[in-house]
């Protein structure tokens, strides 16, 4: 085929020299491989759809690919494509995908793409610009993984740029990932490879990039510590939650003398991909901005480095609720406000004069923002204060009706008072708090003579799963003002499930909170239509 592109772009007009595309070349023989290149690009793309390892998506009736995540995951049923058929996975379709991108690349100007190490190899000439998405640590082994694709190219593009496809296999001994195989099954061997590797690229990014321009680096990793981590650090007195990558990642930054000067979410995950369904997972990666840190930074003890942070994740926590950031990218989000405070300083002393460390650092973060998030509890009724406090202790188990009498009295209410409101149930010596399909379907909030906030969330929570937007809406109708408690509820509820492993409560109030602002159109399109009905 290449032959016969060669001859029409001949026949076109086009130059008839040897100059391969590697060369810079622009006559014929370079564009009989430039459309090489981008069949074989297709053959790639058509391969994702042609593995024994591809699923049914069912919300679309159409095959997932075989990377719909970053693995290769065992599939008991696979969905098998017709190449020539136009059905999903078919080869014409992956042809156009790939015209599709052609169609709408800026094409406008000579531009060059440079594959280097950039923890031993970033050129040294004049300034850049940097802009980067770090490895996460042991998550992903992305070297493994583009085996899959490599091949392919390799056997249809090895002739265009041999240099490029020199190896049988993509060359893996220099990623950044800390995968202990690679290392006999050490794992210290294989941390510390990670570890010196991204200090010596940042150090690089450091020295080379534009001092007039920030780095940018972007970064999704939930926070959520291994068992091990967990045990150790129980061990020591107490939890602490903070992630190995983001720890990992922000040793590496400040060593290197870095700050970070500004932080945003942005979002960039699909929610129909695998590992989103039915699950609380990422919806945003961080941006961090950096510049190098001033050498007369301040040393600073603990006191001053937790009054500056309160202050500004107080700040940065209402900014990022008025952008109605969904509840599981809220602690992520905070990570970079909270870590810029710490970042500003040469150094965070303990009371015994040892420095902070990032992971200290990181747990007190996320210690201060419950806080915050706890602190609204002061505006809520006696009802709702109960019930989040028993809920913190309890969940949704049993437990002593003594201790709920005990805890009545503290919050100003009653057992009796909290059964008449609906939200618990009292017998044999025990209580316990309803759980959300518990709540019944036929609720007026303009009827409830005791209506709290813990109901109410939970009444729009479970018709939102229940019954739709449409169902959730008008309920916010008809709560009125108190509409607005229950968003914030549900911020604060979504981290308490999260804490005690309730996947299916936390992924309800993370869904109630991600819908609100059309929840909230809804609702007052409803009341607009009720006002106008009446006139």
């Amino acid at each position: 085929m290449e032959e016969q592109v060669r001859a029409e772009a001949v026949a076109a007009g086009w130059a008839d020299d040897n100059v391969p595309l590697r060369e810079g070349g622009s006559g014929a023989h370079a564009y009989a491989e430039a459309v090489r290149v981008y069949l074989a690009l297709a053959i790639d793309r058509a391969a994702d759809y042609w593995s024994s390892l591809c699923s049914w998506h069912s919300g679309r009736d159409t095959i997932r690919n075989t990377f719909a995540r970053q693995a290769l995951p065992m599939i008991w049923d696979y969905a098998e494509a017709n190449p020539i058929s136009n059905g999903s996975g078919n080869w014409l379709g992956a042809v156009e995908w790939v015209a599709k991108v052609i169609e709408r690349l800026p094409a406008n100007n000579l531009g060059e793409a440079v594959q280097t190490d950039a923890a031993t190899a970033i050129p040294n000439g004049r300034p850049f610009v940097v802009s980067t998405d770090p490895p996460y640590y042991d998550n992903i082994g992305y070297a493994d993984l583009s085996d899959f694709f490599y091949v392919w190219l390799r056997r249809n593009l090895r002739s265009v740029y041999p240099d490029l496809f020199a190896t049988l296999l993509v060359p893996k001994a220099e990623e950044l990932v800390a995968t202990p195989y690679r290392f006999g099954g050490d794992k210290v061997a294989a941390k510390r490879h990670f570890e010196e590797g991204l200090r010596r690229a940042f150090r690089l990014m450091r020295e080379r990039s534009h001092s007039e321009y920030p780095m940018t680096l972007y970064y999704a990793f939930k926070q959520q510590e291994s068992k091990a981590e967990k045990d150790e650090q129980e061990s020591e007195g107490g939890a602490v939650v903070a992630s190995t990558g983001w720890e990992t990642m922000l040793n590496a930054l400040l060593a290197e003398g870095f700050q970070i000067t500004a932080t945003w979410p942005t979002r960039t995950e699909m929610g129909n991909r695998p590992v989103a369904l039915g699950t609380n997972a990422l919806a945003s990666s961080i941006v961090l901005a950096l510049r190098p840190r001033p050498e007369d930074a301040p040393v600073v003890p603990r006191r001053t480095f937790l009054t500056q942070l309160r202050r500004e994740l107080a700040e940065a926590l209402q900014t990022l609720k008025s952008g109605n950031i969904a509840p599981v990218d809220l602690a992520q989000a905070l990570i970079g406000p909270g870590m810029a405070v710490f970042s500003r300083f040469k150094q965070v002393l303990e009371a015994d004069g040892s420095p902070m460390t990032v992971r200290t650092a990181l747990g007190l973060i996320n210690q201060v923002l419950d806080e915050l998030l706890a602190e609204q509890e002061g505006d809520y009724d006696a009802d709702t204060r109960w019930a989040l406090a028993w809920f913190e202790q309890y969940g949704y188990r049993e437990g002593p009706y003594g201790d709920a009498e005990t805890l009545a009295v503290a919050k100003n209410t009653s057992v009796k008072g909290l059964e008449e409101a609906g939200i618990l149930e009292a017998r044999a010596g025990k209580v316990r708090l309803k759980k959300r399909e518990e709540y019944r379907d036929e609720w007026d909030p303009e009827a409830d003579t005791r209506l709290a906030l813990w109901e109410a969330v939970h009444y729009v929570a479970q018709a939102l799963e229940r019954r739709g937007e449409e169902a959730a809406a008008a309920l916010l109708a008809r709560l009125g003002a108190r509409a607005d408690g229950v968003r914030e509820l549900a911020y604060r509820l979504y981290t308490l499930c999260d804490r005690k492993q309730l996947a299916a409560d936390a992924l309800a109030f993370n869904l109630l909170v991600t819908l609100w602002p059309r929840l909230k159109e809804k609702a007052g399109n409803l009341t607009t239509s009720t006002t106008g009905s009446l006139w």
